[in-house]
């Protein structure tokens, strides 16, 4: 996903050079990447929503973004690819349910800590990864999120 898909407000500099996880990656949550500085004013609220997601609950990208009744998916989701670190990543997720690619383990350790609710994966299944059970794990933010998958 480009840059020029997130809201204007939320286009970070173009000098800004970053990897797909800027902060490194989920296993340095909590700290925020050195270019940080000011963030994009899309960003912050993508990530006071995220915050807002209970200890074993989820929302969707779309969610979120419904919930912010701006933007769209692919937004809030480089949004958190790119800022994410510093919050509760592991609560946004795919509609579908599947684990963050690359990062299923360090989710999976999140999830089960906090008693998210999954769907276990049977042995057929690549790499026997559960899903999240998204019927009983998703949080509706109050109301405000309901019915966008």
């Amino acid at each position: 996903m480009s840059e020029e898909s997130l809201p204007d407000a939320a286009r970070p500099a173009q000098d800004d050079a970053r990897p797909e996880y800027a902060d490194g990656g989920p296993e340095h949550a909590g700290e925020l990447p050195e270019y940080a500085g000011e963030l994009p004013e899309y960003a912050e609220r993508v990530l006071e929503v995220s915050e807002l997601i209970p200890p074993g609950r989820v929302m969707t990208y779309g969610d979120v973004a419904e919930w912010l009744e701006e933007g769209g998916p692919r937004q809030v989701g480089r949004v958190m690819a790119l800022y994410g670190g510093a919050v509760p990543w592991w609560r946004v997720v795919r509609s579908d349910g599947v684990l963050l690619p690359g990062h299923e383990l360090r989710a999976l350790e999140h999830y089960r800590a906090e008693g998210t609710p999954l769907k276990e994966a049977s042995r057929a299944a690549e790499g026997h990864l559960p899903r999240l059970d998204m019927k009983r794990a998703r949080w509706d933010g109050g109301g405000r999120a309901q019915g966008h998958t």
